[in-house]
């Protein structure tokens, strides 16, 4: 896990730019799974709570997933690469979800770093030759092109989504709970 403290916790801004207050709510919502993801054996990364079958490791290579798939396909309109573009999607959807017990906690934790290592780049580069108004390359059945900033917000809402399934699964393992670590 990556040590935070008070003053590294990624937090948004409280006045900067839009760009910045966007990409500072998305690295805040990537830093709580990865808190509430690590420091786990593999069986607490199987761990479930209640009916559900969602686990902290599905989580964490279903957003490898996700990370990789919004920028590379709506970005870039490329397909993502391995070992997401070896998948049957349309037979098997909750393939990330069901494959994750297959993995190490190190195995699921760098997928998922990687991926994110690879979305911050694309973002960085992006962001670079103009703001969040771009348009991805990615065209919709009817003609439209999300921006980067729909793309980025789209992510946020995935995280955040998530972070909340990731909060109470970590609490049925050991207990965890809270915002962020104990600074």
């Amino acid at each position: 896990m990556t040590h935070y403290t008070a003053d590294t916790w990624p937090e948004p801004p409280l006045a900067g730019t839009e760009a910045e207050a966007v990409l500072g709510a998305l690295e805040r919502q990537r830093a709580t799974l990865e808190w509430k993801c690590s420091g786990l054996d593999a069986a607490g990364l199987r761990a479930t709570l209640g009916t559900s079958t969602v686990t902290l490791g599905g989580l964490l290579k279903h957003l490898a997933h996700v990370e990789d798939s919004h920028f590379s396909r709506l970005w870039l309109a490329a397909p993502a690469g391995p070992p997401w573009d070896a998948v049957d999607w349309e037979k098997d959807p909750d393939w990330a979800y069901r494959t994750a017990a297959d993995h190490t906690p190190d195995e699921l934790l760098t997928l998922w770093r990687d991926a994110v290592a690879r979305s911050r780049a694309v973002v960085e580069r992006a962001l670079a030759q103009g703001g969040l108004d771009q348009l991805g390359a990615f065209v919709t059945r009817s003609g439209g092109r999300p921006n980067l900033r729909r793309i980025l917000l789209d992510l946020v809402e995935e995280y955040a989504r998530h972070a909340g399934h990731a909060d109470l699964i970590r609490e049925s393992v050991d207990g965890l709970v809270g915002e962020d670590p104990a600074m």
